[in-house]
């Protein structure tokens, strides 16, 4: 674990370090920046010792003018930093969205690693803080010894009042560490929890309405939302403590160093331009500390992303690239494959071996559990075998990319899913650049293009996740024609007739034989009899294991006659 989050760091650091310039520019301004912060003091200096006393109107123009100059190049070179830091905050997400991004699908595809589920979060969370005031605070921050410095030149005892002040703030942002982090992560996870049930609740918003759950569904969420505001409200309490303290705290070490300031008038020891201008040095020495100190949950949430997207990095390392291999001829070559769902200990597949071959059909049956949806999700790469291969027209699966394996093999889940937009965007896949006579071919393979035709705006019309206004069959048809996008040579369909009426059921079995006619093949999941009506081959999965394969007829005779046998066996075993 610890040598995976470190390889994760350290490809974080990696893209860091592409913007290394910029941050030495930033350095080099905060240099010069701070170095105008003295402006203030010494214009006071000037004024109350030498301008009052010579009262020399004209000295107190010169110097208000340049101090006027000075402040205004402060002021740029401020503003340039900000927006440098804006940017390598910027630059720092680019480089990393679609790393996170694939690093995320990947992970979040075979785990319910929560890391996994907030990855683009966490990196916001990170940009977010380098384009803040925090970063130019930390870079501000190796200055305040420099002007308790000059407080300590002044006088000793002037010196003394700021560096015991500057360390109870330190001692201030340490106990705000120790003390927020706990509350911090529980707020943010219980906030996760929340948002995760409301989304949950919001897709599933015409059955929870049509089934009375309302009121559960509420109280279930409900309970959530107060854990995460009682959380939130107990982390902003512990946060405005340690703010509000730093806050009286330095402007009672302003007013403090002023009266003392005063007092060494008094005696004679300092002029009244140190007292003022000791005032202004510790106002810029504790500045950056404060700034800190306020804005210390969002320095807290992106030290947190960093170690999620460290660990979620580390656990998902990037894709090598691929040889790009010729469009693969429609054989399917499985052996010996056994496959552990993600997070179990279990095999749901052992050992199974099959060959399908170009321009067959071939059915997958067996009881509920008996693995036929983890074989599909095998199929397609999702799941990755434990043992055995599983090979596409002689290359293994891993040797395609993904996005290169997904055009390959055409895909019809169990649950079906829409995604926002239109119908059109839903069956090519969300590819901004899709061919719109591929779409409709599409479409008419899968025997929805004339369902489609129906619609108030055809293929434009707009969809919801949930399918929206769309029944069962129709979100099917939709998504079977999402399947046959762009001619995949093996298409896999995971009980592809559970919605479907007898005119849907027919499309889907002419579909079968159109697919069949071009040399691709089939494999069909199903429990209903007519899905396997065009099938040339049955494979038949019992307790994970091959309890037979071979051509339709013959399997369903060996079935039929094996269940005689049984059926036989039992009376006989009641007449004893």
């Amino acid at each position: 674990m610890a040598e995976t989050k470190n390889q994760g760091r350290e490809e974080l650091r990696r893209v860091r370090r592409q913007s290394r310039p910029l941050f030495w520019f930033v350095g080099v301004f905060s240099f010069f920046a701070n170095l105008l912060m003295l402006t203030g003091p010494i214009y006071m200096l000037q004024v109350y010792d030498r301008v009052l006393g010579s009262r020399s109107e004209e000295t107190l123009v010169a110097l208000s003018l340049l101090v006027a100059f000075l402040y205004g190049v402060m002021g740029i070179l401020d503003y340039a930093r900000g927006r440098i830091m804006a940017r390598i905050g910027a630059r720092f997400q680019a480089a990393l969205d679609q790393r996170v991004f694939d690093a995320m699908i990947r992970r979040s595809a075979v785990s319910a690693d929560p890391n996994a589920q907030t990855g683009l979060q966490d990196l916001e969370a990170i940009q977010r803080l380098i384009a803040s005031p925090v970063v130019g605070a930390f870079f501000d921050l190796p200055w305040t010894p420099v002007f308790l410095a000059g407080i300590t030149i002044f006088h000793p005892w002037l010196g003394i009042l700021a560096l015991g002040g500057g360390f109870l703030l330190v001692s201030i942002t340490l106990l705000n560490q120790a003390f927020s982090r706990g509350p911090v992560l529980r707020a943010n996870k219980a906030a996760h929890k929340a948002n995760l049930t409301s989304e949950e609740i919001r897709s599933e918003a015409e059955m929870i309405q049509s089934m009375g759950m309302r009121g559960a569904a509420f109280d279930r969420w409900k309970k959530l939302r107060d854990e995460s505001l009682a959380e939130s409200v107990s982390t902003g309490d512990i946060g405005g403590r340690f703010s509000s303290l730093t806050k009286a705290l330095r402007m009672f070490l302003q007013s403090a160093i002023l009266g003392l300031g005063a007092y060494l008038v008094l005696q004679g020891e300092v002029t009244a331009g140190v007292m003022v201008a000791a005032s202004i040095l510790l106002g810029r020495a504790l500045a950056p500390i404060e700034i800190i100190i306020g804005q210390w949950p969002a320095v807290q949430r992106a030290l947190k992303g960093w170690s999620n997207l460290s660990e979620l990095l580390g656990k998902v390392p990037p894709e090598q690239p691929r040889t790009s291999l010729p469009k693969p001829k429609a054989k399917l070559d499985v052996q010996s494959l056994t496959v552990i769902p993600p997070g179990d200990t279990r095999a749901q597949l052992k050992t199974v071996s099959f060959t399908v071959e170009p321009g067959q059909a071939v059915g997958v049956i067996g009881p509920s559990g008996a693995g036929k949806s983890t074989l599909a999700r095998a199929l397609t790469g999702v799941w990755k075998p434990a043992g055995g291969s599983i090979r596409l027209d002689g290359a293994t699966l891993d040797q395609y990319g993904p996005d290169v394996l997904g055009r390959h093999i055409g895909y019809l889940p169990q649950r079906v899913q829409l995604f926002e937009g239109t119908i059109a965007e839903n069956i090519a896949r969300l590819d901004p650049q899709a061919d719109d006579e591929k779409i409709v071919a599409a479409a008419r393979k899968a025997a929805a293009h004339d369902m489609i035709l129906q619609f108030p705006d055809g293929y434009d019309t707009r969809v919801k996740p949930g399918g929206g206004r769309l029944s069962g069959g129709q979100m099917q048809r939709i998504a079977l024609a999402r399947a046959l996008y762009d001619d995949p040579v093996i298409v896999i369909l995971d009980e592809p007739n559970s919605n479907l009426d007898a005119e849907g059921s027919a499309a889907l079995n002419l579909a079968i034989r159109q697919i069949k006619e071009e040399g691709r093949s089939v494999l069909i999941m199903a429990h209903r009899p007519a899905a396997i009506q065009e099938c040339d081959m049955l494979l038949v999965l019992d307790h994970g294991m091959r309890s037979a394969f071979g051509p339709k007829d013959q399997v369903l005779r060996e079935m039929v006659a094996n269940h005689e046998q049984l059926r036989q066996a039992a009376a006989l075993g009641g007449v004893r």
